[in-house]
């Protein structure tokens, strides 16, 4: 007998198509992220098909047919949510997404934006409905560095936006120029906690008591 064929799984544009086609309220590139962090998370998170119903407050949107409620649920875990998995390994670093920046305030505020949403979206997907999780250290220094990132995309994107604030084209290279560096910093901590995380499950997981299974 023939081994049957294995589904090819969505791209990432499928997926961002197929976000756009459902109105889902939360952007792609958030997805990703609240993607990530359930998967790191501590708490060991929801299931893939609850946080995917969480992207449209809890209820999946109507589906003419199963297969297109199939389709898209297979595309966000099968293709998505498997890919970003791989981030838990060493030696595949997660990376936000890039976008074209141009030197304007136009162009900071929409990356200090995308910045502030990718790590809205890392967080809630780490906590998940628990007000508080107990993190390893490593982890624990990782989300406070990522705090204090999250307030400085904030401000920026606030004084870009405020057209009664001064700034020259220098002022705005400059900030352009920080916010590159802070995104680099930023998956350094993701993969930091990524890993921080996965040791502690893997730990937990370890001290669990065995219990004598009933055989028949």
């Amino acid at each position: 007998m023939a081994k049957p064929a294995v589904p090819p799984t969505a791209t990432d544009d499928e997926v961002r198509a197929l976000l756009v086609r459902y109105r889902c309220p939360v952007p792609f590139h958030e997805v990703r992220t609240r993607f990530l962090g359930n998967i790191a998370s501590p708490g060991m998170g929801e299931s893939p098909i609850k946080v995917v119903e969480s992207l449209w407050d809890g209820k999946f949107p109507e589906f003419e047919t199963i297969d297109a409620a199939n389709e898209l649920v297979g595309a966000l875990v099968m293709g998505l949510w498997n890919r970003l998995s791989r981030h838990q390994d060493r030696n595949a670093p997660f990376r936000l997404t890039r976008i074209e920046t141009e030197a304007t305030r136009e162009g900071l505020a929409a990356l200090a934006m995308l910045r502030r949403q990718e790590l809205e979206g890392f967080v809630e997907g780490l906590f998940g409905k628990k007000e508080a999780l107990d993190f390893p250290e490593r982890a624990h220094r990782g989300l406070g560095t990522l705090s204090e990132m999250w307030a400085l995309f904030e401000g920026t994107e606030v004084v870009s936006r405020d057209e009664t604030k001064p700034g020259t084209v220098r002022d705005v290279e400059k900030t352009l120029r920080l916010l590159r560096q802070m995104t680099k910093d930023a998956e350094h901590e993701i993969h930091a906690i990524l890993l921080s995380c996965k040791r502690a499950r893997r730990q937990m997981i370890a001290s669990l008591p065995a219990q004598k299974p009933t055989l028949h």
